[in-house]
């Protein structure tokens, strides 16, 4: 195992000063419908609008000075670009992200708010890396990788650790995978007391497939509202997955779309769908979770208000 709980606990100590102890949330008429007791973790009131500032602020404390002094440097479809700035900001040094061309407006003007460099490239992985690769050799900057490495892993891992102590003898823990960090920092707080359950588009089931068939799956080309889980799972993340991880679960568009809007007008937070895939899977799966005490990390809030997937007038039961 790459990460320990020693290293979350470490980490969880490092960064406390510099992020939010997020609330935990509950909702009766969630309950209701998912048939089951809901514990929402609130990452979406986090520091710069997501969980990714947990890995991140440990990622960059950690650096040594010789490391740190030309500055960071990563590629982000958003929140991990902008937890980077931020982070950044905080230690004095300077930040270079790469963006896809088709990042939301909203992660982008948050990127840049902390005072980092933008740099656009075309919205493909391979294009991302080799931006990054560019940007790297020209200033000198460290890499912080969005997911795959352990300083990263253990901070994500925090927002397990404070939720396992808000909320007593929880039954399950879900959350969202796209690369794969915070999946793997939960897991190895929680389990094996606790299953822990993954949830992605099942239009992007990358991490289900790698899961069911022991084979990690690095390639794909996503069409998903959830515009934060396009990546692929790591080689770290996943060997913890692997282990650790009960099941991954698959939901539709729709199902994130319908399950975005409760957490809106049901719960009144804030969240992108991203975050509603794991209330989806919930509710796909009632039986498997009837009658639990289930967790649900809520890992973004970086939404634009003006480019939402559903409409004020929707009307769900």
């Amino acid at each position: 195992m790459p990460v320990s709980i020693d290293d979350v606990w470490s980490a969880h100590k490092k960064i406390a000063p510099f992020i939010h102890q997020t609330p935990v949330l509950v909702s009766q008429q969630l309950d209701d419908i998912a048939g089951c007791w809901l514990f929402f973790k609130c990452e979406n009131l986090q520091k710069a609008g997501a969980f990714k500032s947990r890995g991140v602020v440990n990622a960059v404390l950690s650096l040594s000075r010789e490391n740190a002094k030309n500055g960071v440097a990563t590629h982000s479809s958003g929140n991990h670009g902008a937890a980077l700035a931020r982070a950044a900001q905080l230690r004095g040094i300077n930040a270079y992200i790469v963006i896809p061309s088709n990042t939301k407006h909203v992660k982008r003007a948050a990127i840049l708010a902390y005072g980092a460099s933008v740099i656009e490239c075309e919205p493909t992985l391979a294009a991302r890396e080799r931006m990054l690769e560019k940007i790297v050799v020209e200033t000198g900057a460290r890499f912080v990788r969005p997911y795959d490495d352990d300083h990263v892993i253990a901070g994500q891992g925090t927002a397990a650790v404070e939720l396992l102590t808000q909320v007593n003898e929880l039954d399950s823990l879900l959350v969202p995978v796209g690369e794969g960090g915070l999946l793997a920092g939960s897991a190895i707080v929680a389990s094996p007391k606790i299953k822990v359950y993954a949830a992605e588009p099942e239009i992007v089931d990358d991490a289900h497939r790698s899961f069911t068939t022991g084979e990690l799956v690095t390639s794909h080309t996503p069409e998903t509202v959830c515009d934060g889980l396009q990546t692929s799972v790591g080689i770290r993340n996943f060997s913890i997955m692997r282990d650790l991880v009960t099941d991954a679960l698959l939901v539709s568009e729709q199902e994130i779309i319908d399950a975005m809007h409760r957490l809106w007008a049901r719960l009144k937070q804030v969240v992108n769908p991203s975050s509603a895939v794991i209330l989806a899977a919930v509710i796909r799966n009632q039986k498997v979770f009837a009658g639990q005490k289930a967790g649900l990390i809520l890992t973004g809030g970086n939404v634009d208000p003006n480019d939402l997937p559903f409409t004020s007038e929707k009307n769900l039961t």
